[in-house]
């Protein structure tokens, strides 16, 4: 039977390049409800987010073609929420760019479903 885990799923502050924010595990699917991107600066910030499937155990390149956000601008000292239901198989994953080093955080709040 399928287990269900409820959790912040991943966290992660781009400093300089693209950063993995839910790398998937093996035997294991992901729902993703919410990816919060908050702007900790008083400037603006642009948010890249890619969702990467698998092919085997190897995620796609990070590419304008699996892009879900492209250096979409965050207002400073704001919360940009979206709400999605994305799921992914074993090994998909997301990775998240911010324009300006530090400026941002991504957060990832769902389920881990496990066999």
């Amino acid at each position: 039977m399928a287990t269900n885990t409820y959790s912040i799923l991943g966290q992660s502050t781009p400093v300089s390049s693209n950063a993995d924010l839910l790398p998937v595990p093996g035997s294991t699917q992901a729902v993703v409800s919410t990816i919060a991107i908050c702007n900790t600066t008083s400037s603006s910030a642009t948010a890249t987010v890619y969702v990467r499937k698998a092919s085997g155990t190897t995620p796609a390149a990070a590419a304008a073609a699996n892009a879900l956000l492209f250096n979409a601008p965050i207002a400073g000292n704001t919360t940009q929420t979206l709400s999605l239901g994305i799921t992914l198989g074993a090994y998909d994953t997301i990775t998240v760019a911010s324009g300006t080093a530090n400026a941002l955080t991504f957060h990832a709040f769902g389920s881990l479903v496990t066999a």
